[in-house]
């Protein structure tokens, strides 16, 4: 059955930056009662990136899944300052590296009768930044069992 309203928390990270990079994106219903609640998630490495292209891969992982349970409106929900003010029009996107991915995330908010893009506080995307914490976590101790096997 279709989602109509879907709100989205997002985030993208990485250790270095550029360095390993994840993200992660929390989509929630809301309840008859008011309350939010999850139906979908996703928490992936996405290799060596910026901040702002991890935001970005987030935001899209996100705008797909949401699109694949058919949702027909969206309210993005990130901490990302910069990435709520360039989908709004409020700041050009000047770097060459996101310019191809503010243009996929535009044609996939273009798929939604309608959508908006709200800045919150890091304390209210904790669920997002867990799941990019997740994944790069789950990353990292890969490395380290692999590292662990040659040795031996």
């Amino acid at each position: 059955m279709p989602i109509s309203k879907v709100v989205m928390f997002c985030d993208g990270g990485a250790r270095g930056n550029p360095g390993p990079a994840g993200i992660g994106a929390a989509l929630f219903v809301e309840s008859d009662a008011g309350e939010l609640e999850e139906f979908a998630s996703v928490s992936e490495y996405i290799g060596t990136g910026t901040n702002n292209e991890a935001e970005y891969a987030a935001l899209i992982a996100g705008l797909e899944v949401a699109l694949e349970y058919g949702a027909s409106d969206i309210e993005v929900r990130a901490d990302s300052e910069l990435i709520v003010r360039q989908l709004s029009g409020q700041y050009r996107v000047k770097s060459a590296n996101l310019k191809p991915l503010h243009a996929k995330a535009m044609s996939l908010l273009g798929s939604f009768e309608s959508w908006r893009a709200n800045h919150v506080a890091r304390e209210q995307n904790r669920r997002a930044d867990s799941l990019v914490n997740d994944a790069l976590d789950a990353h990292l101790n890969s490395h380290l069992m692999r590292d662990k096997d040659t040795a031996t």
